[in-house]
């Protein structure tokens, strides 16, 4: 299993429970794809560099996971449908060290 991390920018329209609920739809897609969530960061609301869709501020997750190669590839289709909730995202490939 490899190691990822799942960066994303959540819309700052969103209610508590609405953000909430996009975070539990991705994990159920990371588990749907047999990967297994370690770890889910918040950071918070924060300014963006620069406007998306209108939006001046979003708020920051990130996610750890391990999983084989084809979740962050399922994952990806699975986020790119989901932009009126979620701004960016971004999943990359940890190294062990």
């Amino acid at each position: 299993m490899n190691k990822y991390e799942v960066a994303i920018v959540a819309s700052s329209n969103l209610t508590d429970e609405e953000r909430a609920n996009v975070i539990e739809q991705i994990k159920g897609y990371i588990a749907k794809y047999q990967g297994t969530v370690t770890d889910v960061e918040e950071w918070g609301k924060r300014r963006l560099a620069y406007e998306i869709r209108k939006e001046i501020e979003g708020y920051y997750y990130f996610i750890q996971v391990e999983a084989e190669p084809v979740m962050a590839v399922e994952l990806e289709k699975e986020l790119r449908i989901m932009m009126e909730t979620v701004l960016r995202y971004l999943i990359v490939s940890v190294d062990e060290q």
